[in-house]
């Protein structure tokens, strides 16, 4: 893997999948640049990670703030080769209680926001002429029902729907776009939605082969895999990494 001088984003950086990603990358010699909104967990992660990480805080909510984000990245370092599209929020509610307001904000962290970031770190790889890889993270929400999450599921379905877009728009320009939709990985989200549902737990459990939760080293190294030249011919996936639970019976 060449991936020496390489720069790489990774939104909500500070913790969990995310962090787990950056680590990788890290261990890799990626400069790897953490973005989130809590400035103390970003802290703590870049003083785990050592000196190729850096923390930025930034609100992705706050739509204006992004292009000011990138365009103080790219002034400093000269490019960026790698975008982590990781941060995201989850709603648990039955459907009737699902108010406009709820929905909206959902789909306004994640989708609009990996919208904006993209879109912006994208025009920056075309101008330069890098060949760069955007990496998208969805659910195993995607990929079948699951009960009171109807926000979530939009949202990760409509990541799974752009991402195929933008490497079918991308991809010729040499740019790769793919996705990685995550099992029921031991992360703080998973613990919220799991710990509280005895059914929930027994049925995500009952379903994945191989039998346990995942750990967010796992999608970190299917992150680096994808945004490596190891994985130079791979554009558009949408990638489970989730113990055969999308399989399972």
């Amino acid at each position: 893997m060449n991936t020496q001088s390489k720069i790489a984003i990774v939104t909500g950086g500070g913790s969990g999948i995310g962090l787990a990603i950056a680590e990788k990358f890290v261990q890799q010699g990626i400069h790897t640049i953490i973005v989130g909104r809590n400035t103390q967990k970003l802290n703590a992660a870049k003083e785990k990670l050592g000196p190729l990480c850096e923390a930025l805080t930034c609100d992705l909510d706050d739509f204006a703030a992004i292009p000011k984000l990138i365009s103080g990245i790219i002034e400093k370092h000269g490019r960026i080769d790698i975008l982590v599209n990781n941060a995201g929020i989850n709603m648990k509610k039955e459907f009737t209680d699902v108010t406009d307001e709820d929905f909206q904000n959902v789909l306004h962290t994640n989708v609009t926001a990996v919208f904006i970031i993209s879109r912006e770190v994208i025009r920056h790889m075309l101008e330069n002429n890098i060949k760069g890889s955007v990496i998208n993270i969805s659910s195993m929400a995607s990929q079948y029902g699951i009960p009171k999450v109807i926000a979530y599921t939009a949202s990760k379905s409509a990541i799974e729907g752009m991402t195929r877009a933008m490497a079918t728009e991308l991809s010729p320009k040499g740019i790769r776009v793919n996705c990685i939709a995550p099992g029921f990985i031991a992360t703080e989200m998973s613990a919220k939605a799991l710990n509280t549902d005895p059914e929930r737990m027994g049925k995500a459990m009952g379903r994945t082969p191989m039998g346990e939760l995942g750990q967010p080293s796992d999608i970190g190294a299917a992150a680096l895999f994808l945004a490596t030249d190891a994985a130079r011919y791979i554009t558009g996936i949408v990638m489970p990494v989730d113990g055969g639970n999308s399989i399972g019976f």
